[in-house]
């Protein structure tokens, strides 16, 4: 049977699913932008960018379990719904301080991101979980290429209107925007079907929130290949701070940093489309280690550049190299669970890559306040490297990996 690049695309509650995960996507990624430069223009401090990051860890880490256990046992729907609500309350909240700032303090901005983690903590794995329930079992993988193109497309409009929107306009425009955003999203869930509560639970509390922590420890496929990612992104990544490099190494404005923080996504979508236009892959396990190393190598060079056009055009491959990685993992997540357990071990999945993205935004705002900012970004690169490097040799077993079904 020939392949189908569309194939995820041609159920209707699907298409809204991935409208209304993308405008969600890109008003968040407008508030980070717009925060991060709000925060670090009153502090002028790298480690209050990566406060941002941990005031957002904190409560979605401490949840995540919890926001997957749920997903197992109510509508995953109603739960996406209540979630994304909460989300947009943040918005709201955010752009009535732009209105009325309370003495250019930086804690409202702290609290309103523990807000939307603890918000996303029971979205991610009810929506993730809610996906998987729109589409047969054999569009899983098509469907994590596209869900993955619409994050990152999002991750290149967000930043880019952010920026623009606040650096000509201003915040109340921004996040205003945002907002409209966010209530598209909460109508866009409307449009699909409830689905009903999920059968209720024959395990206690405590061992059905575990389940899920086991089903992973127990499956070295996955385990391994979330591992790669959380170490990857925590160590490797950088892009909290993208503020400091925009004002303190390539002196650009907050347009700049708009387009610096798109570069990555741009990458991410060009390399989105041309895996969903590809058949599967052939040798999963090889394209997901090369990828992510390629991805520490291209943090450790912008590290080093002075150049804008370089850099951005740096942050572009690596935002294609760590979109590899995203698909392969999602697929393999997605195929390798029982539907049964998808939001528990959704959850899990969610944990590791918190830690990595959140977590990350405070290790690379500490690293920097220690180590200098260029210091500290290419010594995670360097730990990137040796993370695949370990990973390859321990787990051979995903090195060896094909195709992901098998």
């Amino acid at each position: 049977m020939s392949h189908d690049p569309y194939q995820a695309l041609r159920y209707g509650e699907y298409r809204w699913f991935l409208a209304g995960s993308m405008a969600m996507f890109m008003g968040f990624q407008m508030q980070s932008l717009v925060m991060g430069w709000q925060v670090y223009d009153l502090t002028h401090d790298p480690l209050a960018l990566g406060l941002i990051g941990l005031a957002e860890a904190v409560p979605f880490l401490g949840l995540t379990l919890f926001g997957g256990y749920a997903a197992d046992r109510l509508d995953r729907r109603a739960l996406s719904l209540g979630s994304m609500g909460v989300l947009l309350v943040g918005a709201l909240l955010l752009l009535t301080l732009a209105y009325r700032p309370l003495l250019r303090a930086v804690w409202p901005f702290y609290a309103i991101q523990a807000l939307a983690g603890a918000a996303r903590a029971f979205y991610r794995p009810a929506s993730q979980a809610l996906g998987a329930e729109l589409i047969p079992r054999e569009a899983y993988a098509n469907a994590a290429t596209w869900r993955s193109s619409a994050f990152h497309l999002a991750m290149v409009l967000g930043p880019a209107l952010g920026g623009l929107l606040y650096g000509f306009g201003s915040a109340r425009l921004a996040y205003g925007t945002e907002a409209l955003l966010m209530a598209f999203s909460l109508a866009s869930l409307a449009r699909i079907r409830a689905r009903g509560p999920r059968p209720a639970a024959s395990a206690s509390l405590l061992a059905s929130l575990t389940e899920g922590v086991r089903f992973v420890f127990e499956k070295k496929l996955i385990l391994s290949a979330l591992s790669l990612d959380l170490f990857a992104v925590l160590f490797g990544g950088a892009i909290a701070m993208l503020p400091a490099f925009a004002t303190e190494i390539l002196k650009v404005g907050p347009q700049g940093l708009g387009l610096m923080r798109a570069a990555p996504a741009v990458g991410s979508v060009a390399m989105s489309l041309l895996l969903a236009l590809r058949p599967p892959q052939q040798r999963a396990g090889r394209a997901l280690l090369w990828s992510v190393a390629a991805f520490g190598l291209c943090w450790i060079t912008f590290a080093l550049s002075r150049n804008v056009l370089l850099s951005v055009a740096l942050l572009a491959l690596s935002g294609a190299f760590d979109n590899v990685s995203v698909v392969l993992r999602g697929a393999l997540v997605q195929l390798h669970t029982p539907h049964e357990m998808m939001g528990r071990v959704q959850a899990v999945n969610s944990f590791f890559i918190g830690s990595s993205n959140e977590l990350g935004s405070f290790e690379s705002g500490l690293a920097a306040r220690l180590l200098g900012l260029v210091p500290s970004v290419v010594l995670g690169g360097t730990l990137t490297l040796a993370t695949v490097a370990l990973t390859a040799w321990r787990v051979p077993q995903l090195r060896r990996l094909k195709k992901l079904e098998g």
